[in-house]
């Protein structure tokens, strides 16, 4: 159990740009981005007891999340409904399987849409009907480069007052991603956007920051940069410790990285008290984030394709946080995190090794943290942690051409196969989309 916390107090939240306004935990999730378009972070971290890690603490993944989302919500969610919310979010296990000695993996797809991204989802959704039920309509704003626009359409698909527009770079998500939130209708709408899952995300950025927009239609975001979708994914880190039978060498946790939520969430559960060594930023051949952690100097530039298509993100937006956390201290930051990237063809040699050698089958995405923890743990005695952040099915063609094994589509994805595509096209300039907003 997590009840040696200090005492609950209020928590208010600020810009990473402007620490001297302050908001409450409502108007920071409502609200998702700042007037000067930085991003909302607690304005103070949390800090638990050592005592919750002792040995034969209890791994309940409810109990776990509650205590620690109460610390970010204060008074703001009643506690009875605060736990409510958390059981309907998290409706699915997380479970950490061993995949060979010393290295274990964390496996996040068994939400609906076979992602992470469900957890950070599914209790923004519950956040957001919970602070939005008797104010206007509110228009949800999601780039997604894969499997972030499938869990929010799905998260909020029949959410009464809340509409959702998905803006995605045509032609770079895999079929069977595109299918889980341009099938769905109701409240979700997708635009597919003609350039990259940067130009979706600059179009998001443009629209927050109109004025005359915003004045016109109650904007919110729900990609990671919405702290709401962020403070769940620290969760399931504490949930990882908790189901660790192995704790006597250092543990170091490798993490998938593309827009870094997942990695900002893992260093902010290290900040609360977390015993974990260091992480791994494990990257495709995106990797203004490696550079930077080897020159002190952050480039965002054009994102890449690759087969990890969650991670072509050329200008991470999270990435501002961890320079929060750290004081943007370059030195601080290497001492926490160290980089690695990979090629496609180094990505599908790894799924292969990987399949191989210890018959576990990780997607793209997973087989970067993989492949990065194996090369650290030549060199280290450490116990390993890799995060698999969505089933190998949903990149079938991938997986059968590194292995040559035909994966077996689940029937949480057959569904949305069947499902009839509805979405609208549409240029990379803002303009067509604050025509589309306003119209």
């Amino acid at each position: 159990m997590l009840r040696p916390f200090n005492n609950i107090t209020e928590m208010k939240y600020i810009s990473t740009r402007n620490k001297s306004k302050k908001v409450s935990f409502r108007e920071a999730v409502l609200k998702g981005i700042p007037d000067d378009q930085g991003l909302y972070f607690p304005e103070n971290i949390p800090v638990v007891s050592k005592g919750i890690f002792a040995s034969g603490t209890k791994a309940d993944l409810h109990e776990t999340s509650f205590e620690i989302a109460r610390r970010f919500t204060g008074t703001e969610i009643p506690a009875v409904k605060l736990s409510e919310m958390i059981a309907e979010a998290l409706n699915f296990d997380i479970p950490l399987i061993e995949t060979e000695p010393g290295i274990y993996t964390l496996e996040l797809f068994h939400g609906p849409t076979l992602a992470f991204k469900d957890v950070g989802a599914r209790f923004l959704a519950q956040c957001m009907a919970y602070f939005s039920k008797d104010s206007s309509p509110l228009t949800i704003l999601v780039a997604t480069s894969g499997d972030t626009g499938s869990a929010v359409a799905n998260g909020f698909l029949g959410v009464e007052g809340i509409n959702v527009v998905v803006l995605y770079p045509s032609g770079k998500v895999s079929q069977l991603q595109e299918k889980q939130f341009t099938t769905l209708g109701k409240n979700i709408t997708a635009l597919e956007i003609n350039g990259s899952f940067d130009d979706c995300q600059h179009m998001v950025k443009e629209a927050f920051a109109d004025k005359e927009l915003t004045k016109r239609r109650k904007l919110t975001s729900a990609n990671s940069i919405n702290i709401a979708r962020l403070i769940p994914q620290s969760f399931y880190y504490f949930h990882t410790w908790h189901q660790l039978p192995e704790k006597q060498l250092p543990v170091v946790i490798s993490v998938p990285s593309g827009n870094y939520g997942n990695l900002t969430a893992g260093l902010l559960a290290k900040e609360m008290g977390l015993p974990v060594s260091k992480f791994i930023a494990a990257s495709n051949v995106n990797r203004p984030v490696p550079d930077y952690l080897e020159t002190g100097v952050f480039s965002p530039r054009p994102s890449i394709g690759t087969i990890a298509n969650a991670m072509d993100v050329g200008n991470p937006s999270n990435f501002e946080r961890i320079l929060t956390i750290y004081q943007h201290s370059h030195k601080k930051i290497t001492e926490k995190i160290e980089a690695m990237s990979f090629t496609d063809d180094q990505i599908r040699s790894i799924i292969h090794e990987a399949y191989l050698k210890t018959g576990y089958l990780p997607d793209p995405h997973g087989a970067t943290a993989y492949g990065a923890l194996k090369i650290i743990q030549q060199n280290k005695k450490i116990t390993g942690i890799f995060l698999e952040t969505a089933h190998p099915a949903k990149f079938h063609s991938v997986i059968q051409q590194a292995t040559g094994i035909k994966t077996e589509i689940p029937e949480k994805l057959k569904r949305f196969d069947k499902g009839k595509k509805q979405s609208i096209p549409m240029k990379n300039k803002y303009q067509e989309l604050k025509g589309f907003l306003l119209a």
